[in-house]
């Protein structure tokens, strides 16, 4: 079984239980960067340790939040070593808005990955984007770098759509399942 290390910041609790969700569909550890942006020294041996990474956090004002540029920038120190290098990588976002530039953020996760020299895993699922669709279904928003979800500014955390869940869930034994065969 590959090691699978879940690293996000959420704000306000929606982002981390997408990485919830992730974490349990792909077996892997959660590592939460903090409200200052920071993560527990030992996390970044985990990261190391990780046959897959998986980058999580909201979309604010077009991108990730501010900590986790923060974490980004601080990989620099991995980024020198290639300690990185070959790992598999995926990512997941949550926003107010049903776009919400939620693809911009997945877009600056999908760099960072590739600057540390690492294979991109996207969603692999179409979007239910039929008629009979229903906001309830996998991947209505119809995101494939991804998992993204939407959650309205003044709903709590238990509110979250069982749609969006189901669409992080599948994400994480994707990211699981390629690992696993990568990690042969």
């Amino acid at each position: 079984m590959a090691s699978i290390a879940i690293v996000y910041h959420s704000g306000y609790g929606h982002t981390q239980r997408q990485a919830q969700v992730i974490a349990e569909a792909a077996g892997g550890q959660l590592i939460a960067i903090d409200a200052d942006g920071n993560l527990p020294e030992a996390a970044w041996a985990q990261l190391d340790a990780a046959d897959a990474i998986i980058l999580g956090a909201p979309t604010y004002m077009g991108g990730p939040s501010w900590q986790f540029k923060k974490f980004a920038d601080a990989s620099s120190k991995p980024w020198y070593s290639r300690n990185w290098k070959d790992k598999i990588f995926a990512g997941f976002t949550n926003s107010a808005s049903t776009n919400g530039d939620k693809g911009k953020t997945l877009d600056y996760f999908y760099t960072l990955a590739m600057q540390h020299g690492g294979l991109w895993v996207g969603l692999g699922e179409v979007a239910s984007n039929s008629k009979a669709a229903t906001r309830n279904d996998l991947n209505w928003i119809g995101v494939f770098q991804g998992a993204a979800a939407t959650t309205p500014s003044d709903a709590s955390v238990a509110e979250m759509l069982p749609g969006d869940l189901e669409t992080s869930r599948v994400l994480g034994r994707r990211v699981a399942q390629v690992a696993a065969k990568w990690a042969r």
